[in-house]
């Protein structure tokens, strides 16, 4: 799931950015809110088909269970419904150099530093993506079907967020509204990195506190978890690999050479291991195009997850607790992963 937060705000403050794109991110904001309709009242047709009933009774049940229990600040976030007019909300572009992870950032204003930039066309995302491999980066191009602007305009459930399962969208709510909760300026692969980790975890709360645990629901929020830790561990450390070629003082022509042949191993070690479970989410790792800034993208939200869990299970599974542990210990750290690291030494 591609994941999109603070871009829409930043990109209607953003004086850097062409008048073009400031308007066309205002026009596309402006119709999703002006659009939204509570989803109380969405409820009240009588003509609402049963599968949207069912999922938008449950997003309104995912936002109770995240301001109580879980603490989360929720105000008025997914309580309104609104459609989008296009098959694509928009087309989030990231780059890397070829030899290194750390991915091409622009500047937004309140957020800082992002990797990744939003369109709302093809033709748009496509421009900017030729220009930048003509400068020699790699590029990864995705679309977005959620996004988050922390808080600052009550964001309402898109249209293309009821056509997920129940699992992985209560997931992404609990995913975006924790953006409302924590955000650390400049930090954004430990912000997307714990916001999902939060949103599979909280999931897995709710369906096991709303839904017996033998329901399919706390089956699949279970599983999606176990699949995204065990590609976490793995992406660490084919990036160990890689950042170790990086480092030498090897040319150009050999250390590409070699990335291939790390990415080659890596997919084909990858498509051994998940050889008996055809029904993986991440079974499509193994046959995709491969390069850093494809890897960026995993990293922004697979970092360290097991770092997390481990904090979590120290903090006895409360998952309230361990929020504001974080809250109260890493909001000002200047490297969060590694404050993250101290808490647990102190557990």
């Amino acid at each position: 799931m591609g994941l999109l937060y603070a871009f829409l705000l930043s990109a209607l403050l953003l004086s850097g950015c062409s008048p073009l794109y400031v308007l066309r991110a205002a026009y596309e904001e402006g119709k999703i809110l002006w659009r939204r309709e509570a989803i109380e009242k969405v409820l009240e047709r009588p003509d609402l088909d049963p599968e949207s009933r069912e999922k938008l009774k449950l997003v309104l049940a995912v936002r109770e269970y995240a301001q109580e229990p879980l603490k989360f600040k929720v105000g008025g976030s997914y309580a309104s419904y609104s459609y989008v007019d296009r098959p694509v909300l928009s087309y989030i572009l990231m780059a890397a150099s070829k030899t290194d992870l750390r991915p091409y950032t622009w500047w937004f204003p309140l957020v800082g530093k992002l990797p990744y930039k939003g369109f709302f066309s093809e033709a748009a995302v496509k421009a900017e993506a030729e220009r930048l491999q003509s400068q020699g980066y790699d590029i990864y191009i995705r679309t977005a079907a959620a996004f988050s602007t922390l808080g600052w305009f009550d964001d309402p459930v898109l249209a293309h967020l009821l056509k997920l399962d129940r699992a992985t969208l209560a997931e992404v709510i609990f995913h975006e509204l924790f953006h409302n909760t924590f955000f650390m300026k400049g930090a954004v692969d430990f912000n997307e990195s714990l916001a999902n980790f939060i949103g599979h975890q909280a999931a897995t709360l709710f369906f096991r506190d709303r839904y017996p645990e033998s329901s399919p629901e706390h089956g699949l929020a279970l599983k999606r978890w176990q699949e995204e830790l065990e590609l976490s561990t793995f992406i660490s450390g084919m990036a160990r690999s890689l950042m170790g070629l990086y480092d030498k003082d090897l040319p150009l022509e050999e250390k590409l050479r070699s990335r291939t042949e790390i990415f080659s191993q890596s997919q084909e070690e990858w498509s051994r291991q998940i050889a008996d479970r055809p029904a993986h989410q991440y079974r499509r790792f193994a046959k995709e195009e491969i390069n850093n800034a494809v890897l960026a993208h995993y990293l922004l939200y697979l970092r360290e997850l097991e770092l997390f869990e481990a904090l979590y299970q120290a903090e006895g599974k409360d998952l309230a607790r361990f929020v504001q542990r974080i809250g109260e210990s890493i909001r000002d750290a200047e490297d969060p992963f590694e404050a993250v690291r101290g808490l647990l030494k102190q557990r």
